[in-house]
């Protein structure tokens, strides 16, 4: 392996990190409806766990209602079970089909909650793209030890792979404000 494919493997992993991060933040609840907030849930059909969007469609009536209609008329009941069990607080209601979830209104105090969260999920991103720094510095130290590349290599790799991480953790940094600003907005 060189130090070229250090870079890239590493830079990539740092994408995956972040990629992980923003799926980790659609999951957290704003004011706002999203159908992104119920991928995590998983609803009993037919003796197997299967996310709701794959047994019913998921979408939005207004900006705080979620809809969702079933495929098959006995899920609803399956799938209203699902969100109420769930942690997110929602409380969904059947009209017919049609399961509506409205998105209650938070409290200061729950937003608060929420910003303490994402700040969490960002550090552990953080950390992760760190530890992936530090393994990249670990092989090229590696490659250096077993003469396949100089010490003028192992500064310059240092230093790029120091680089990529910044731009990585400023990314996280810019996304936990964005989602912050989006949580305490009224």
């Amino acid at each position: 392996m060189t130090i070229a494919d250090i870079k890239t493997t590493t830079e990539g992993k740092m994408d995956q990190s972040i990629a992980a991060f923003k799926s980790n933040l659609t999951k957290i609840r704003t004011g706002r409806a999203s159908p992104a907030l119920l991928d995590s849930l998983q609803v009993d059909y037919y003796g197997s766990l299967m996310p709701i969007n794959q047994v019913a469609n998921v979408s939005l009536l207004d900006s705080r209602t979620i809809s969702i209609q079933p495929w098959e008329k006995g899920m609803g009941a399956k799938i209203e079970k699902a969100i109420r069990d769930s942690d997110l607080g929602l409380n969904p209601s059947s009209m017919g089909d049609l399961i509506r979830v409205p998105m209650p209104a938070m409290s200061e105090e729950r937003r608060r909650e929420l910003t303490k969260l994402v700040k969490g999920e960002g550090e552990n991103a953080k950390i992760a793209i760190r530890n992936l720094r530090r393994d990249a510095n670990e092989s090229v130290k590696k490659l250096v030890k077993d003469k396949l590349a100089s010490e003028d290599d192992h500064k310059r790799a240092e230093g790029d792979i120091q680089k990529t991480t910044d731009r990585h953790i400023s990314e996280i940094d810019k996304l936990v404000a964005a989602k912050e600003v989006d949580i305490m907005a009224v």
